[in-house]
């Protein structure tokens, strides 16, 4: 019974720890940074210390720092001539090394007891709650132009809740048990996977990168992370952060890369376990399609987890609250340039309330400010990301211009001389399967089809078969019996799905995110299942009783 008696102590003290730190876990509060407040003043200090000033950001492998030759610089999206960050690509061979370095660390790792992984999440999460905080939104700012609440609600809010409630269900499912009887004790330990996890993260989220590479090694996993060109500065210093925090130096190698280098080498590698990706379709399928190849490579099944992206949309109901659909579309549709896997960029409106809702959304877009975020607080749209992304949404609204079937109500004017600026685009079409209503433009560009409020039915058939994405959606109605119409109808064609509130905004622990077609695997990053993706469970059963006799009771 010795054995018993100290699996039980060992539950107890389990339990304690849990009880003591994991259980009290609630997501951090927003902040509102109004006049005379502290966190203002954090805030504006750490944006004026970064004022013309360009960090450089190495690659780091096997914990030291490395320079290559092949140097390259982030730009601030509204002011490109402030360099940001300098920073340098990882070749193959470098990244061979981080491959190796991993490698190393990976057996001590996944035995270290997961109530000790997790203290350096909450750690970290304690420094980016604190004395972190102001820097982390600034750079986020400046680097990734996101106004104040943006960043507040990712690189703070988002980024803590990640850490904090991943290592809350990490420590919850050491808990998660199979069944044992007298003569035996089973158990599930929940190993991490044999190999390293590649995470590639986007630029649009400073959280994402953060739980795309924190998440696998809070499970016991190694991860090569490979941030984007233009979230370097908010993401080195999420990594250092880690590193502050207690993370061992060889868990996560940060591995800046061209994509198809990072790419061809970790999916050559025959100790890939899994990739962790936010990202296009056209990466994401690229890299599926390598690992595919590959197969007969690698000593386990790589797991494939991605997110990316969505035609996401917004159905107005003639039951509608018409100021509550107006103002959800305006911040779902514009709000951090609509460069949000989630923004919505297609509403559809009935023919009936088409002129009170058109009328209050070019009333209200007449106010939206555009400009540098981090020099007026009052700024609601900022610079979209980069000169590539500046180019394809551009590209778009020539398309508006001169297609026959759009027209372009609002906005729609593009100056990049001094920052990436678009405007927010308001355009109507009178064809619903215009190739805008179906395809991601990842920018500030709203599509509006205005339908006969008697025909519904069928607009709920048209928005599930209009786009390829199934990631994000809304539907604003009063009428109980249309919002549980729409909930059947459009079932499938959202992961998250909004009643009566606009489609981004989702919370850690409140509405875990994902969406399955061609957005990604919907793996619900935010809730406790997600973990299990970055495990491979192994079961043990321990017999107490000697087994005495090979025959059974009905041979005799």
């Amino acid at each position: 019974m010795l054995h018993i008696r100290r699996a039980l102590r060992q539950s107890w003290a389990g339990l304690r720890w849990h009880h003591c730190a994991a259980a009290e876990v609630k997501n951090e509060p927003i902040l509102e940074f109004k006049h005379g407040s502290p966190e203002r003043a954090a805030l504006q200090k750490a944006l004026q210390d970064l004022k013309g000033k360009t960090e450089e950001i190495p690659c780091v492998v096997g914990g030291e720092e490395v320079w290559t030759k092949d140097v390259r610089y982030q730009l601030s999206p509204f002011n490109h001539s402030h360099k940001v960050a300098k920073y340098c690509y990882a070749d193959k061979d470098l990244l061979n090394k981080a491959i190796n370095a991993a490698l190393s660390a990976r057996k001590e790792w996944d035995l270290k007891p997961v109530e000790d992984r997790a203290q350096i999440f909450f750690k970290a999460a304690d420094l980016l709650s604190g004395p972190r905080r102001a820097e982390i939104l600034a750079k986020t700012m400046i680097g990734q132009g996101k106004t104040v609440i943006q960043a507040e609600i990712d690189a703070a809010a988002e980024l803590i809740d990640f850490f904090r409630f991943n290592a809350k269900y990490a420590v919850q499912l050491q808990h998660e048990q199979p069944i044992s009887i007298p003569i035996s004790t089973n158990s599930m330990v929940y190993r991490g996977l044999e190999g390293f996890i590649a995470a590639v993260s986007p630029f649009n989220f400073t959280a994402i990168g953060g739980n795309l590479a924190g998440a696998p090694a809070l499970m016991g996993n190694v991860v090569l992370w490979k941030p984007s060109d233009t979230a370097m500065l908010s993401n080195y210093t999420v990594y250092k952060t880690l590193l502050e925090a207690g993370l061992p130096p060889n868990i996560i190698q940060f591995v800046p890369a061209d994509g198809p280098v990072f790419g061809d080498t970790v999916t050559g590698s025959e100790h890939l376990s899994g990739i962790n990706f936010t990202g296009s379709v056209p990466t994401f399928k690229r890299l599926w399609k390598q690992v595919s190849e590959n197969l007969d490579r690698y000593r386990t099944f790589p797991r494939l987890a991605g997110e990316c992206g969505g035609k996401n949309f917004h159905f107005v109901h003639k039951s509608a609250d018409v100021e509550s659909a107006v103002n959800g579309v305006l911040r779902s549709a514009f709000e951090y340039s609509g460069q949000k896997c989630s923004a919505c960029s297609r509403l559809y409106a009935p023919d009936s309330l088409w002129p009170q809702i058109k009328a209050r959304l070019l009333e209200e877009h007449g106010k939206i400010k555009v400009g540098n975020p981090a020099d007026d607080f009052s700024t609601f749209t900022s610079a979209v990301i980069d000169e590539k992304s500046f180019r394809r949404i551009q590209g778009w609204i020539k398309h508006a211009q001169e297609s026959p079937s759009l027209t372009i109500l609002a906005g729609g004017k593009c100056d990049n001389s001094v920052g990436y600026f678009v405007e927010p685009t308001i355009i109507e079409t009178k064809d619903p399967k215009e190739k805008i209503m179906s395809e991601e433009i990842f920018g500030p560009v709203l599509t509006v089809y205005v339908y006969p409020e008697n025909k519904y039915k069928e607009v709920l058939q048209l928005i599930d078969s209009t786009s390829p994405f199934g990631l994000t959606g809304a539907v604003f109605a009063q009428d109980k019996n249309v919002v549980q119409e729409a909930t059947a109808v459009l079932r499938n064609a959202a992961g998250n799905f909004y009643i009566n509130d606009k489609c981004t905004g989702a919370v850690v622990a409140q509405q875990p995110f994902g969406g399955s077609r061609a957005s990604g695997t919907n793996d619900k990053p935010g809730g406790p299942h997600y973990i299990l993706r970055w495990t491979s469970p192994q079961v043990i059963k321990e017999t107490h009783v000697p087994l005495n006799e090979w025959k059974y009771p009905y041979m005799q």
